[in-house]
């Protein structure tokens, strides 16, 4: 099957892209997961949102052309807010310890610090 252009778009408005700064590459890096990873690089967000965009499209229309199955999409996907975290015990304990040492719950003390990175 041969997508047309404005199928092509559609498709890859399924999927959330994302681009953020790596201080290790010290540039933008953008990728679409589940659909790709990081794939792209540039100075501005603006720059690697654009390849990224093209980059979608075109792994859309070879997966399309090629009859295999497209990722579930990721634009409009839902969020519980839970998600089971498993750990050794040894850093459970570490953890657990600092929560406390901080007056806050694992839970509080966690979320935070995810937050934070």
């Amino acid at each position: 099957m041969k997508p047309t252009a404005a199928q092509i778009g559609e498709v890859a408005k399924r999927y959330l892209k994302i681009v953020e700064w790596s201080a290790e590459d010290r540039c933008y890096v953008g990728s679409a997961p589940p659909l790709i990873g990081q794939s792209c690089h540039g100075a501005s967000e603006a720059e690697v949102l654009a390849q990224l965009q093209t980059i979608v499209e075109e792994w859309v229309e070879t997966l399309i052309k090629e009859g295999r199955p497209l990722p579930a999409s990721t634009t409009n996907r839902k969020f519980s807010g839970k998600f089971v975290v498993r750990l050794s015990p040894e850093i459970h304990r570490k953890v657990a310890l600092k929560a406390m040492a901080r007056g806050d719950s694992l839970n509080q003390y966690v979320a935070e610090t995810l937050a934070e990175a």
